[in-house]
């Protein structure tokens, strides 16, 4: 048996499984076979287009791991397309004059969504095996404009001439192999680079930790950089993207996106206190009478913490200043993130509880501002987990611990 058909046979398997079970076996690769196996069925969620095509060569697990989703390495190239657009006419050439630089090309998902918006196309990648999967991959997509190069890139990047864009996802990883977060533990130091980065390119786009503040992130990274954008997929915050470029004299826009949803502001809007009539929308205390609708705002809305911009474009208002839950007595099919109509609202008061609850025997719970998990607390409210019911524990304007009941709006955003 070749190592490929062991690959075929056993695309289904559990890796455990199989890698206790042929552990020893000589006739094939074992642990470029489990890298493959492992690695395409990854893929099928991540990278469905990569997890189709045969020729695709998948690398060890730590770089499945930290690469993009095809979902967000879309998103990444469409802003690309908008970046390269902005830029002044070029003459007439019998090519394609514009340039990419990946400094960080690691499985190099990033790079063949945007290496087929550019005329040239160059990969730096300091791991020589991770080098030639990418090479070996960007010919298998058609990829025609890459070049692929193995080095530091710090060094690297200070001696070419000026290009189109920069790309950079610097990893997030010590020498021990433990995680880091800042910006300026990570390898390269983008922070330590940032200068050179905008003498060398028209624009300069950094991937991010999820986990990072965005507006320190933004300003570690200094005047240049101007726009954020905080990218998540299925309500789970996924990246924070910063473009930088020497045109920009501080930020221009911050992008909310979760998959097909996009909320953009300014800073200043951020800043904007409510309009004297809508200052009864911020931070109403709620009542115990229901509103119609009850809104969660999406991840990357929760991370921006634009809550009073929201509360001002939607005409919402929120339930308190700390839970980030809305209500309207209006539907708000706009409103981005998940909106439910509401059943009922009642505090942790047995006998409301028991009308409330009447019927329900199950539910979705969830907390906000609450001071108890959710997990207790539907464990407290004797329900099973799951059903048509959502649950919101949560502390209202007034201080007092309450429960929305509610179910799905048939518009889920």
């Amino acid at each position: 048996m070749t190592t490929q058909e062991f690959i075929s046979q056993n695309l289904d398997a559990d890796i455990r499984d199989l890698a206790l079970r042929h552990a020893g076996r000589t006739d094939i690769d074992l642990p470029f076979a489990l890298d493959q196996i492992a690695g395409r069925q990854k893929a099928r969620k991540k990278l469905p287009t990569w997890a189709a095509n045969d020729a695709i060569i998948f690398p060890p697990a730590l770089a499945m791991e930290q690469c993009s989703s095809e979902q967000t390495a879309a998103y990444k190239a469409r802003v690309a397309r908008r970046l390269i657009a902005e830029l002044p006419v070029l003459p007439a050439l019998p090519n394609n004059p514009t340039t990419l630089i990946d400094l960080t090309g690691g499985f190099g998902v990033d790079f063949s969504f945007m290496a087929p918006l550019f005329g040239r196309a160059v990969y730096i990648e300091r791991q020589a095996r991770l080098r030639d999967v990418s090479r070996h991959n960007m010919a298998a997509l058609g990829i025609t404009q890459a070049e692929t190069l193995c080095g530091d890139s710090a060094q690297i990047i200070a001696s070419v001439g000026h290009c189109t864009m920069i790309y950079a996802d610097p990893a997030r990883r010590d020498a021990q192999g433990g995680r880091t977060f800042a910006i300026s533990d990570c390898t390269p130091d983008m922070v330590a680079i940032k200068e050179t980065l905008l003498d060398k390119a028209d624009f300069t786009m950094i991937k991010l930790s999820p986990m990072l503040d965005w507006r320190k992130a933004a300003a570690d990274m200094g005047p240049h950089v101007g726009e954020i954008h905080i990218i998540s997929a299925g309500n789970e915050c996924k990246e924070l993207l910063l473009v930088m470029s020497r045109k920009y004299d501080g930020t221009e826009k911050i992008y909310c996106v979760n998959d097909s949803q996009t909320f953009s502001f300014t800073p200043s809007q951020f800043s904007l206190p409510p309009q004297p009539s809508q200052s009864s929308r911020f931070y109403q205390p709620s009542r115990l009478s229901p509103p119609a609708y009850l809104y969660e705002p999406n991840a990357s809305l929760m991370k921006a913490g634009c809550f009073g911009l929201i509360a001002r474009e939607y005409g919402v208002s929120q339930i308190s200043h700390d839970s980030h839950l809305f209500t309207s007595p209006v539907e708000v099919p706009a409103f981005p993130g998940r909106g439910f109509r509401i059943r009922a609202v009642t505090t942790m008061n047995k006998r409301e509880l028991k009308t409330a609850l009447a019927g329900i025997s199950r539910a979705n719970v969830s907390v906000r501002n609450f001071p108890m998990a959710a997990d207790a607390l539907r464990r407290k409210l004797k329900l099973k987990d799951g059903g048509d019911a959502y649950i919101f524990g949560t502390t209202d304007g007034g201080g007092r611990h309450v429960l929305y009941i509610c179910e799905k709006c048939n518009k889920q955003v």
